[in-house]
């Protein structure tokens, strides 16, 4: 058997969520392989809307292992939350949700580190969740960090000489005033860990190998999107783990050979949340019937999303990077109102046109759109291909014969019932 790997090919928020959901039925076990609470992955079933920050998405159907792989980044306090709004709905995860005790921690020293890092680059700024991501890596990084292992043996103490250090970065290096944020934030960061401590807490490496070699089906869930991916996204304005495909193998402990299908999922259009480059943003109305159609707002930050036409030169270049298989395109629905669709398949730069994907997106990089007649049809009621709009239709083939991958599902709605597999 191998890993099936599923993530997003543009900037976050593609829809990871409610994939993985729709899918789990054909798998034994759903991991995260990286990224922290940053993530917000949204489901939506009976009515009722769901957001999961740190836990596998496949929490929700019955007698399927989920697993936090150790390339995740934990935050007690979020994860406590998480699991009691999941006992609220009847959820107990006791006996179907592993941890690594290879996944690091997130102090609370972290998010201040954070805030106080981003206050200090002004405008420079990359737009942060202020979740703490950035500074929990930069300690993996650095070989200062703690992990989920640590709370098993003499905690305390290796918990405190690390604040120490931050603490003092804090008021030498940043000048942030931390003691009544960190007063108020420990309480319940050690009532998290004393939730941690509840579930099982294993070699999640071997687990999933073993699970493999006795036929068990995994699909791996990413965080975020390709774009955002620190070697090989928009840099400096990305997240701080590896979010594409390679990721999964050194955030589960699997071996590249292990690796199957490629399942990369993009939205019909585009957005992006924070700061960084965005070659087909649209500063118009447009781009604000497209943010207000689709709800287009952080499900981990509440921020709008900045939103713009597809962008096919960086979907191109994503699927280079990830070894893509299938496509998944997600919110088309959220199109059905335009007389036209514009699609980017070139930049100019220089003044020369090109479909590679440049070093630095910056000022110099201009988008080349192709305009496609839009349906103008609602797609929400729409339960098969057969009853398809054909300006869909065409629309889904442009992108294919642009691609040359299947886009293989397609979602009309934002509930689990309205994906219409092809």
């Amino acid at each position: 058997m191998k890993v099936d790997v599923l993530l997003g090919l543009q900037w976050g928020d593609e829809g990871k969520g409610k994939v993985v959901d729709v899918l789990t039925p054909h798998y034994d076990v759903i991991t995260r392989f990286q990224g922290g609470p940053n993530a917000g992955h949204t489901l939506e079933f009976n009515n009722i809307k769901h957001v999961l920050h740190t836990i596998p998405s496949g929490i929700f159907r019955d007698d399927k292992i989920n697993i936090i792989g150790n390339g995740v980044v934990i935050d007690p306090s979020v994860f406590k939350k998480e699991i009691e709004s999941l006992l609220e709905l009847g959820f107990d995860l006791k006996k179907t949700l592993y941890i690594s005790k290879k996944a690091h921690l997130i102090l609370p020293t972290h998010r201040l580190l954070d805030a106080a890092s981003e206050a200090a680059k002004g405008d420079a700024r990359i737009g942060s969740t202020l979740k703490g991501i950035g500074p929990a890596y930069r300690d993996k990084i650095g070989r200062e960090g703690l992990r989920i292992g640590d709370i098993l043996n003499n905690f305390e103490e290796k918990y405190r000489i690390r604040v120490k250090q931050h603490t003092d970065l804090l008021t030498n290096y940043y000048h942030f005033d931390y003691e009544r944020i960190l007063n108020d934030c420990e309480k319940v960061w050690f009532e998290g860990i004393e939730t941690i401590r509840q579930f099982q807490l294993i070699d999640t490496e071997a687990f999933i190998n073993k699970q493999l070699e006795a036929g068990k089906s995994v699909i791996a869930e990413g965080a975020q999107g390709t774009m955002l991916d620190i070697d090989f996204g928009s840099y400096p304005f990305v997240t701080s783990s590896n979010t594409i495909t390679a990721g999964a193998c050194t955030g589960l402990g699997i071996a590249p050979n292990k690796i199957g299908k490629v399942l990369g999922i993009f939205k019909a259009y585009c957005t992006r949340v924070g700061s960084g480059p965005f070659p087909t943003e649209l500063h118009d109305s447009t781009g604000q019937k497209i943010r207000e159609i689709g709800n287009e707002f952080g499900s981990t930050t509440g921020r709008p999303r900045r939103c713009g036409w597809l962008d096919l030169v960086a979907l191109k270049y994503a699927i280079m990077i990830d070894g893509v298989t299938e496509l998944i395109m997600m919110k088309s629905d959220v199109l059905d109102n335009f007389d036209s669709i514009k699609v980017c398949t070139k930049y100019k730069i220089d003044g020369k046109l090109t479909d590679d994907f440049p070093y630095e997106l910056d000022e110099n990089v201009e988008p080349v759109y192709e305009t496609l007649p839009g349906w103008n049809k609602p797609l929400t009621g729409v339960t098969s291909e057969g009853s398809f709009p054909v300006e869909l239709s065409n629309y889904i083939k442009f992108i294919e014969s642009k691609l040359n991958v299947p886009i293989t599902i397609i979602s009309v709605g934002p509930d689990r019932s309205q994906t219409i597999e092809r």
